[in-house]
C-alpha cells in the first residue's frame, strides 16, 4: 500500500515530532548544593564588627540585642561568596530598624574598618520601607519603597 504523503513529508512530520517531545521534557534541575551559614547551635564562622550589640544563639535562631546609643553592629560571615541566593526568617523590634547587609565589607583602608555595601532594609515603622535598597556608608537610599505601596504593604509585624 502506497502512502498519500511524499517520504520528505513523513520524514519531516517525524522530525518536528521528536523536537515537540524533546522540547516538552523536563528541564534539567539545578544540583549546586544549597549552604547553611548558621549551623542553628553557634556563631561559628561569624563575627561581629561595629558596636556594641549582642548577638547569641537562642532555641537555634540567632538574636541580635541592640545597645542605645552605640554605633551599628553588624553579624559577619567569616566567608565571602560569590553569586547566592539568601533565604532567612526574621522577626525585628517595632522599634528598632535593621537590615540584612550583603556585598558588603568592613576593609581597614575604608573608613577605619566601617561596614559598608548594600542593605536589604528591615522597616517596621510606619514608613514601612522594608525591602529598600540602602548603601550602608556610602551613597545612602539607591531604592526607598516610597512610590511601591505593595512592596511597603508585605512586612507584617509578628508574622
Amino acid at each position: 500500500m502506497t502512502s498519500k504523503f511524499p517520504f520528505n513529508l513523513k520524514i519531516s512530520l517525524i522530525v518536528v515530532t521528536m523536537i515537540f517531545f524533546v522540547g516538552c521534557s523536563e528541564s534539567q534541575k539545578d544540583k549546586t548544593p544549597w549552604v547553611d551559614l548558621f549551623d542553628g547551635q553557634t556563631l561559628n564562622g561569624w563575627s561581629i564588627v561595629g558596636g556594641n550589640a549582642l548577638y547569641e544563639v537562642k532555641v537555634g535562631a540567632v538574636v541580635g540585642t541592640a545597645v542605645s546609643n552605640t554605633p551599628n553592629t553588624f553579624l559577619t560571615t567569616d566567608q565571602m561568596y560569590g553569586d547566592f541566593i539568601l533565604e532567612l526568617d526574621y522577626k525585628v523590634d517595632s522599634s528598632m530598624n535593621s537590615g540584612i547587609q550583603i556585598r558588603s565589607n568592613s576593609v581597614p583602608n575604608y573608613r577605619n574598618g566601617v561596614v559598608h555595601g548594600y542593605q536589604i532594609e528591615i522597616d517596621p515603622s510606619e514608613r514601612a520601607w522594608s525591602a529598600g535598597i540602602y548603601d550602608e556608608q556610602r551613597r545612602g537610599w539607591l531604592f526607598a519603597l516610597t512610590d511601591n505601596k505593595k512592596a511597603q504593604e508585605a512586612f507584617k509585624q509578628d508574622e
